[in-house]
């Protein structure tokens, strides 16, 4: 059965990137017909050339970021300025139709999980569309935790049941990084996994040759493979 993953974060700039491409890399390496998609960016295409790279050039730049738009905003406003209007019908066309040939769809938010994608719609409208098993990216330092928190809330049931959370090491631990996931699983909050600090010169390759960082692909991804 198809499966598809949606890479979302309690903010902007938490790690989705990162963990989406360790995710392709690695089904990529298992041999998992995987897709990796970012439909909507906004102030620039970095993220989507980092996820084209991990799958190892199998789906074109523009297969994979088909809306992209120039300012540094959230991507509805940023649409409005090039006087663009995104519809949660065409993503979901797109997804579907780019994903028939796969058997694993890893679809990458933009921002928070409410920050607005297009027109009336968000990350969690997409979510819920695509009956997508949620994986929240969060920087795992003081505040995390309640972050995680309110996103989880924020979730439709059924998807929030099924979530899967990561906790990305900042470069700089601050007193809260140790303590964290310790915490979260005393919330009753399941299925929480921990991602050391990769580096400023990030490699998908280079990281997954490290055992803790295979065990954490394999924990989010076990059902996803057949």
């Amino acid at each position: 059965m198809k499966r598809i993953l949606f890479i979302t974060g309690t903010d902007t700039g938490v790690g989705k990137t990162v963990l989406t491409s360790l995710l392709a890399a690695y089904l990529h390496r298992q041999g998992v017909r995987v897709a990796a998609l970012k439909p909507v960016c906004s102030g620039g295409r970095e993220d989507a050339l980092i996820l084209k790279k991990a799958l190892g050039d199998t789906l074109a730049l523009d297969a994979i970021n088909p809306w992209h738009f120039k300012a540094p905003l959230a991507p509805v406003l940023a649409a409005q300025r090039e006087k663009k209007r995104l519809e949660i019908a065409t993503v979901l066309a797109h997804i579907r139709s780019i994903g028939k040939p796969f058997d694993v769809i890893l679809v990458e938010g933009a921002g928070g999980l409410l920050s607005p994608l297009g027109v009336d719609f968000d990350s969690r409208d997409l979510v819920a569309a695509l009956s997508a098993q949620p994986i929240i990216v969060a920087s795992d330092k003081l505040g995390v935790v309640n972050h995680i928190l309110l996103t989880l809330e924020a979730l439709p049931k059924k998807a929030r049941n099924r979530a899967k959370i990561v906790l990305m090491a900042p470069k700089k631990p601050d007193s809260a990084t140790a303590s964290n996931a310790k915490l979260l699983e005393q919330l009753s909050v399941q299925n929480v996994c921990r991602l050391p600090w990769l580096g400023d010169e990030f490699s998908a390759e280079a990281a997954l040759s490290r055992p803790q960082i295979q065990k954490v692909m394999a924990t989010l991804t076990r059902s996803s493979v057949r």
